[in-house]
């Protein structure tokens, strides 16, 4: 059976969409993005990483935030560098617990150094992630960083697609990066299960980061994911389309937008209509901003794996 993917590649390179956070200052260094989405009981949750020049700080917080239309957020808890003992942040990964409490995935880096590690943030409630429970779920080490996880949790158990980069290649070669797939079964302890996604051969031959994973109805999955063709490219990912199993995704499409120019770290939330896509991209004026696309549910004449 050949599966009928969504156009979501159409709509991110056709439309800029609904503007959601914007960037915290209008110059170049300064980012709103990273966005994590979920929508649970008619109200739309969002966690995304704010961001300085590097000689300014860097990733200074990650935000959670409530909404009940999909475009105008509030804060209701955040997350600092700080308060992670982190010389920067980067992209978090929201989650509501199978329980009914909240987790938050934080991605951490060591000062001095290209090491990340990630750690799992536990509250009650949105609200408490502020100053939740904290658990080390990737540590890392001297030869592997991990940053920028997507992580689902259903009857199945607990999946996670995380960004490695390598260190054993020096500074100059740390920006390369794979996807690896895991599994666990409380979201804490996980299990590596292989590489999910791996770097193309053409736009995205320096590396390829899964930013988000549906499941296709047909037993497969469909993800989006950021990639770019050199270290020049660092922070001006664009978007692809990939299809397959959760352990093992196929490149299908993109990128997206056609030349040079930052549009990353989309993620997809189910709708009734279809999926409203939350994504970072490069303003006017050089900085990133949070913007949201809605995209229609697939019809007959659409793309197919």
């Amino acid at each position: 059976m050949r599966r009928v993917l969504p156009d979501v590649l159409g709509p991110l390179g056709l439309s800029a969409g609904d503007l959601v956070v914007a960037a915290p200052a209008p110059r170049p260094g300064h980012w709103a993005g990273g966005p994590s989405a979920l929508l649970r009981d008619g109200t739309w949750w969002l966690a995304y990483r704010l961001r300085r020049p590097v000689t300014e700080g860097r990733g200074y917080a990650n935000v959670v935030a409530r909404s009940e239309d999909g475009v105008r957020f509030e804060t209701v808890a955040t997350v600092t560098s700080a308060s992670m003992g982190a010389a920067s942040l980067e992209r978090p990964a929201l989650v509501a617990r199978p329980d009914g409490g909240w987790r938050l995935y934080v991605s951490c880096s060591t000062a001095g150094s290209k090491h990340w590690w990630v750690e799992a943030v536990d509250a009650d409630t949105p609200a408490g992630l502020a100053a939740g429970d904290r658990t080390v779920v990737l540590p890392g080490s001297a030869a592997e960083a991990w940053k920028d996880v997507v992580v689902r949790a259903d009857d199945d158990g607990w999946r996670m697609w995380a960004c490695r980069h390598p260190l054993d290649g020096g500074d100059d070669e740390a920006d390369r990066m794979t996807t690896a797939y895991a599994t666990s079964r409380d979201g804490l302890a996980w299990e590596l299960q292989g590489t999910a996604l791996g770097p193309g051969t053409g736009w995205d031959r320096r590396g390829a980061r899964v930013t988000s994973v549906e499941p296709d109805g047909d037993g497969g999955w469909w993800a989006l994911y950021d990639g770019r063709a050199s270290a020049a490219e660092n922070w001006q990912e664009r978007t692809g389309l990939a299809a397959g199993t959760a352990g093992r995704l196929t490149p299908v499409g993109g990128p997206v937008p056609a030349e040079v120019a930052a549009l990353r770290y989309a993620s997809a939330v189910p709708t009734a209509a279809g999926w409203r896509v939350f994504f970072e991209a490069v303003a006017s004026t050089g900085a990133h901003e949070l913007r949201a696309v809605n995209v229609p549910r697939p019809v007959a004449d659409s793309q197919s794996v």
